[in-house]
């Protein structure tokens, strides 16, 4: 398999609920004016604390300084795993469960904090500028690793990028076995046609926008409903994620998603705001999914981190994550 470091630095934000109108006007002129910036890698994730943005140098400079606006502190870079020149086939588990015990398991061993973003067509996984030559000493004996540069894919070795950096070898810290919520939504991982996109923007303005109405905010914690919706345009291709109930108002012929047409359900992680610089939190959630063969999107935040489950697994996942807390810390 071969492992991509993509020509993206990106940062990682978050705006808060109330300071959403400082930023409407740079937020919709990066998901619907893409000529009028350069920026070529956006994600924006609402949850019910705050509003995730992820993007790359270029369309960070379209957000200015703000007392709503919290930005961690470092340059990231996206990694792409690809198997045999594609995605795996439909047959097969996808999304992070295809990269846990390969990516996600070794870098949690050598302390490294990643952050992870599932889309449609495919997983990034982000890591830290600063640790590239740990990731790639780690990685490199089961991967061909490549950079890529102005569009070529150059090979890269562990010498290649050596900054004093040292492989850690130390004995991996047991990681906190973090809480986990599970809301009753049915979610939908979805893609569109980039050309289609002016044809929905009011609606996805709306619904990303002004969609916090008191009668939503007062029914969401009784019900165990919760606000989830992210939008993603990366090198061109859409991806989206939204609950079912978002997803009917959207023009059905326009959205698309896998032949199977599945919901998902999600697993929410975190009793608390979990912090960049814990590792393995990915881990406690990909490595049992992996060892069943279930398929999962994940979707980190600047709070929380969010895995997506098909609904007919939600059961079988919500005993292998409680039988994980009842167990003794282990190796």
């Amino acid at each position: 398999m071969d492992l991509h470091i993509l020509d993206h630095r990106l940062r990682v934000t978050s705006i808060s609920k109330n300071g959403l109108v400082h930023f409407t006007h740079p937020l919709i002129k990066l998901i619907f004016l893409r000529n009028r910036t350069r920026c070529k890698f956006f994600s924006l994730t609402e949850t019910p604390e705050n509003y995730t943005v992820v993007l790359d140098q270029e369309g960070f400079k379209e957000l200015q300084p703000s007392e709503h606006l919290k930005v961690e502190g470092s340059t990231w870079l996206p990694l792409n795993v690809v198997s045999n020149g594609n995605a795996s086939c439909s047959s097969q588990a996808v999304g992070v469960t295809k990269i846990a015990k390969s990516v996600i398991a070794p870098l949690a061993q050598q302390h490294v904090s990643v952050f992870m973003l599932s889309t449609y067509q495919t997983d990034f996984i982000l890591v830290r500028e600063s640790d590239l030559t740990v990731v790639i000493s780690t990685l490199e004996e089961e991967f061909s690793i490549f950079k890529e540069v102005g569009g070529e894919s150059v090979p890269v070795h562990s010498q290649d990028v050596s900054d004093g950096l040292q492989k850690n070898g130390r004995e991996a810290i047991q990681p906190t076995v973090h809480p986990v919520l599970i809301p009753q939504n049915q979610f939908c991982v979805m893609s569109l046609d980039p050309a289609t996109l002016p044809s929905i923007a009011t609606t996805l303005i709306d619904v990303l926008f002004y969609s916090n109405s008191p009668k939503e905010e007062e029914e969401s914690p009784s019900s165990q409903v919760i606000k989830f919706f992210s939008f993603s345009l990366i090198d061109g291709y859409i991806s989206l994620v939204m609950d079912a109930q978002a997803q009917r108002r959207f023009p059905a012929d326009l959205l698309f998603t896998s032949s199977s047409g599945e919901l998902w359900r999600m697993v929410r992680i975190g009793g608390q705001p979990l912090g960049f610089d814990e590792c393995g939190i990915v881990a406690q959630i990909s490595q049992p999914l992996a060892e069943s063969d279930i398929s999962a999107y994940y979707i980190s935040t600047f709070s929380f981190d969010h895995a997506l489950v098909p609904e007919e697994d939600i059961v079988s996942v919500t005993d292998m994550l409680q039988d994980q807390r009842k167990e003794p810390a282990s190796s």
